[in-house]
């Protein structure tokens, strides 16, 4: 993690950061010196967003750096993302925001400030090493920050680390490891153990990998408390199983476990914020591969539930080992129930990379959240579970299949499946998220999201907090 520095005095060498939206610039611009104003003019700068203006100093170092906001919006006009972009662009050396924002947005630029600097390098022999390090004064409550990137740092870490490292027995080592460390009741289950233990459907999908399925199932905080659940799909690598992807489709299928990575960052924000929550972990571990003993299309498996499903397409497996988990999580009736899953391409399709589609059967929910992911710059839209597409999931000979037979609404589809496990929770939410950036930008490198963590514990720890 990036140093910080805090104190109210600098000494040594700071150079300033200005934030300036575009109707402010012609004020700035009047304030400055002559000589600088020459430097504007020839940069073309006109506080357009997220343009960089750096100002050399009569000496020829760096005096500040501008960032242009662009047009001012109603919603937060700083964001992690300003900061983000911004610290990756920026030579070595200590920084000192000198634009007045309030609390909530300093939080977000510091944050940014440290997400920006994040690099997945594990594996190189010259790791990046460059600092920048931002001054603040001493009364910044640095603890929220570091908790919030820390968390999503491990869900990056996680979705990064490719599937030779990243096993279902690693991951699931993982869970485990986080609920010993806090002190949670730890149920692991693996191999056979699923079926001896009700979990067919993440066995059937699990069972053809050389690292065995899993499901690790935790418990952490007062029963008395309302009860939250949380479900994260982790298929640690999928290969589309006998329907078996092409080339192409398997490059990026590292992050398939990206919803259990998520899950895993927002139940250590939860335990770490100490939310008067009683905290339920369901993380089911598979990789979706090629053998003899693979599952097969047409085969037909009795799910925990005792609904069968006709397996349409093995590479629709993300539903089968969630709707098991789901089942299990509903049994006790827990006040909200979330799961996070990267499960279908549609989503992508209809929504693109950076939005995750959110399903819910309460409006208010859905509207809540929405408008938390906009104040938290990790936004999500809702998609209706529209009951007109449940019947096609119709089978001939199961209850229920995996896949539809038209091509259309793949992600609405995906929910009605899911929806058909969750009969008893008093709330639940689906989120269908990448868990990928697909393109460079700054402060968003090519790799790994921590899609929904700051949106939903914004969430709870304004409900519950």
């Amino acid at each position: 993690m990036p140093v910080i520095a805090t104190s109210e005095t600098t000494p040594g060498s700071v150079t300033g950061i200005i934030l300036l939206h575009e109707k402010e610039f012609n004020q700035w611009f009047q304030q400055q010196p002559r000589r600088v104003q020459v430097w504007v003019e020839l940069q073309a700068f006109h506080a357009e967003r997220n343009k960089l203006l750096m100002i050399p100093g009569e000496q020829g170092s760096l005096e500040s750096a501008v960032l242009g906001l662009g047009k001012q919006e109603a919603e937060a006009s700083v964001n992690l993302w300003n900061a983000a972009g911004l610290v990756d662009r920026l030579p070595e050396g200590r920084y000192q925001l000198q634009t007045g924002l309030s609390p909530s947005a300093l939080q977000q630029f510091v944050l940014g400030w440290e997400y920006g600097q994040y690099r997945f390098d594990r594996y190189k022999q010259k790791p990046e090493s460059k600092k920048r390090n931002l001054v603040l004064d001493s009364g910044f409550d640095m603890d929220a920050v570091t908790s919030i990137h820390a968390a999503c740092t491990l869900a990056r870490d996680l979705i990064n680390t490719p599937a030779n490292e990243l096993t279902p027995q690693v991951l699931a080592e993982q869970a485990v490891e986080m609920a010993q460390s806090h002190g949670a009741l730890v149920r692991r289950y693996a191999g056979d153990e699923l079926l001896q233990a009700g979990f067919p459907t993440v066995h059937a999908v699990g069972r053809a990998a050389t690292s065995p399925p899993e499901l690790v199932d935790f418990v952490s905080g007062n029963p008395e408390h309302p009860k939250l659940t949380l479900v994260g799909k982790g298929v640690c690598f999928d290969s589309g199983g006998l329907d078996i992807k092409p080339a192409s489709g398997m490059l990026l299928m590292k992050k398939d476990m990206g919803g259990a990575a998520c899950t895993l960052a927002l139940a250590q924000l939860v335990i770490a914020a100490k939310l008067p929550m009683r905290l339920r972990v369901i993380i089911p571990c598979v990789e979706n591969a090629i053998a003899g003993n693979s599952f097969r299309p047409g085969d037909v498996i009795k799910t925990r539930s005792g609904l069968s499903v006709e397996i349409g397409n093995t590479d629709a497996e993300g539903r089968l080992i969630l709707c098991d988990a789901l089942s299990l999580a509903d049994e006790e009736s827990p006040d909200l129930l979330i799961d996070m899953a990267t499960l279908t391409g549609a989503a992508r399709v209809a929504l693109g990379p950076e939005l995750p589609a959110l399903f819910t059967r309460d409006a208010q929910l859905a509207s809540e959240l929405m408008s938390i992911g906009l104040r938290e710059a990790d936004p999500v839209w809702h998609l209706p579970l529209w009951a007109g597409y449940d019947d096609e999931l119709s089978s001939k000979i199961a209850d229920l299949n995996n896949v539809s037979s038209s091509g259309f609404s793949g992600a609405i589809i995906g929910g009605l499946f899911l929806q058909r496990f969750v009969k008893n929770a008093k709330q639940w939410v689906h989120l269908d998220l990448y868990g990928w950036n697909a393109k460079d930008r700054p402060g968003r490198p090519v790799g790994a999201e921590a899609q929904c963590v700051r949106m939903l514990f914004g969430y709870l720890k304004g409900k519950f907090g």
